[in-house]
């Protein structure tokens, strides 16, 4: 079991009270100015342990959060740690048709939130919504009617704080949180890990990171992302302090620059895109930065070229990139070097200590130096498997192929992975990313790394749009840096000038930005509905347009 720095521990709520224990006075929170002490949090949180206990939450339940990064937010999710259940953190922008998806679909009976969140649930006939106990942070809506029983977060005080113990001891395979990601059928699906896989991974981060009390960790992440993992538990591992950034200033790069230098972040943790929109718009040149020791990103591939850029800004600053789904957490990692190649995207790294990572070739052979194949993931930090869909958890948690009789599963990321002569990994891009258009195999991935190359382009993603003529047709959609002046013409003639005839983007859409994710990942299904009806008014002749 992970040691995160100190006594082997069991469970996720159990970093917190032995930083409590240890620590009472030191800062465990600090958001919009406000302060929230480490003994602080542990008695708010046995409070509201206790409060869901007495509402009928019982080990192994699943109790829904959905609220925005505050004093409160973090006592309710360790208070559902500490009663013995999962969180199951809810995305705050989501429409209100998903999020009662994910409250039927986890089989939720108890929720904390705010009325904004709960009134428009209430609207939903009888049996969309299963009856709730609702803990509400904020006025009590007066129309809450007969189906849920709603309470104030007032209700609170007269819950004695004394320690909480859950109805049973905790274990570290049950189950501590349930992410909802995207799904192929159109439908969320809850990825379910368990302590075990947490811990692992935040004991591997606090080794490796040597995370230290001093430190300030800023919580960029909602709650619904795996990266907020990091950021929350991994400071409570050894007594450090969360400065959450607060969801209205979280897209903009100069009042986050701002944050960063202000607040004294020494880890910084979040998706490359965020940290592409400091380098190119956050003015980073009025502030030194004299804190930040660690710079981390993980969920998307990082512009080599802003990476280079942001790297020389912050010389002082250490910077990783780490890869891992949200099915295994972080699995590989790369500390990055400056030396790093400048048109190709930087390594995925080699295997954390606690995975066990291979790729497989098309043939089902174990990749050597130089092939590529998908890449598989062991260890103790896969989840559980998908909520409720047992189906979909036995296609990619599956038999390991060299050893076929060992009863522990490795899960298929779908994403192709290069073995370098070193022993680390190079990402490819997503197996669903690797089309066919006009008899050639064409990987998105790579011409997205030729577009990011332009000097005057600040983002760019590439889409294929299926085509019964051609396989599927190519689509461009940049943004260009601010004054640049650069055309879809100019683009065009850019990918020309590196990428076969075949991978040339028929079209090139130039926009003021890209959509995003809650989660800020580029939407690539909202690009592809795009590129569609785009498609739809484009000639049908099969031939390339000359760039």
């Amino acid at each position: 079991m992970a040691r995160s720095g100190g006594p082997t521990v069991r469970c996720l709520p159990e970093l917190l009270d032995r930083s409590a224990a240890g620590r009472p006075e030191a800062t465990a929170l600090e958001v919009d100015g406000a302060c929230l002490s480490y003994g602080g949090l542990a008695e708010e949180s046995n409070r509201v342990a206790r409060w869901l206990r007495v509402a009928g939450v019982q080990r192994g339940d699943r109790v829904a959060l959905g609220l925005p990064k505050s004093a409160s937010a973090l006592a309710a999710l360790y208070g559902i740690l500490k009663a013995g259940a999962a969180y199951v953190p809810v995305d705050l922008t989501a429409p209100a048709s998903r999020i009662a998806f994910i409250l039927r679909d986890c089989a939720v009976r108890h929720l904390v939130t705010t009325s904004r969140v709960l009134g428009p649930l209430l609207r939903f006939p009888a049996g969309a919504v299963s009856p709730l106990a609702v803990l509400l942070a904020g006025d009590v809506p007066p129309d809450h009617g007969a189906v849920h029983r709603v309470f104030p977060w007032t209700s609170l005080h007269a819950v004695p704080a004394h320690d909480v113990a859950a109805p049973a001891p905790v274990a570290g395979d049950d189950l501590a949180y349930v992410l909802y990601t995207s799904g192929s059928t159109g439908e969320p699906k809850g990825v379910a890990i368990s302590h075990r896989a947490a811990l692992a991974f935040v004991d591997w981060a606090v080794r490796t990171l040597a995370l230290r009390g001093e430190d300030r960790l800023a919580n960029h992440a909602p709650y619904h992302f795996d990266l907020s993992v990091l950021d929350l538990f991994g400071a409570a591992a050894v007594g450090a302090s969360v400065v959450a950034v607060p969801d209205a200033i979280a897209p903009f790069p100069q009042p986050l620059a701002a944050l960063i230098h202000g607040e004294d972040v020494s880890v910084w943790y979040s998706v490359p895109s965020a940290l592409v929109r400091l380098v190119t718009a956050g003015r980073l040149e009025r502030f030194g930065f004299p804190r930040l020791r660690h710079v981390l990103f993980a969920g998307e591939v990082f512009p080599v070229r802003h990476l280079r850029d942001l790297m020389g800004r912050w010389p002082h600053a250490q910077f990783w990139n780490l890869y891992g789904p949200t099915e295994t957490n972080v699995c590989t990692y790369q500390r990055v070097s400056v030396d790093d190649a400048p048109d190709v995207p930087v390594p995925i790294g080699r295997a954390c200590d606690h995975a066990d990572v291979f790729v497989v070739t098309e043939t089902g052979g174990i990749a050597g130096p130089g092939e590529v194949g998908e890449l598989l993931v062991g260890g103790p930090s896969l989840m559980r498997g998908y909520w409720g869909r047992p189906a979909a958890s036995a296609e990619v948690l599956v038999a390991d192929p060299r050893r076929i009789s060992d009863p522990h599963r490795v899960y298929r990321t779908g994403d192709l992975a290069r073995v370098n002569p070193d022993g680390t990994y190079s990402f490819l891009g997503r197996r669903d990313l690797m089309v066919k258009s006009r008899g050639y195999r064409v990987e998105l991935g790579e011409i997205e790394a030729v577009l990011h190359r332009h000097p005057d382009l600040r983002e760019a993603a590439a889409v294929a749009i299926p085509d019964e003529e051609i396989g599927h047709r190519l689509w461009a959609v940049v943004v260009a840096r601010e004054g640049s002046g650069v055309g879809a013409q100019a683009v065009r003639r850019h990918c020309a000038a590196h990428l076969p005839r075949y991978m040339v983007p028929e079209r090139v859409d130039m926009r003021p930005a890209l959509p995003r994710t809650s989660n800020g990942k580029v939407d690539r299904r909202a690009l592809l509905t795009e590129a569609t009806r785009g498609m739809d008014a484009m000639p049908r002749d099969g031939d390339l347009a000359s760039p």
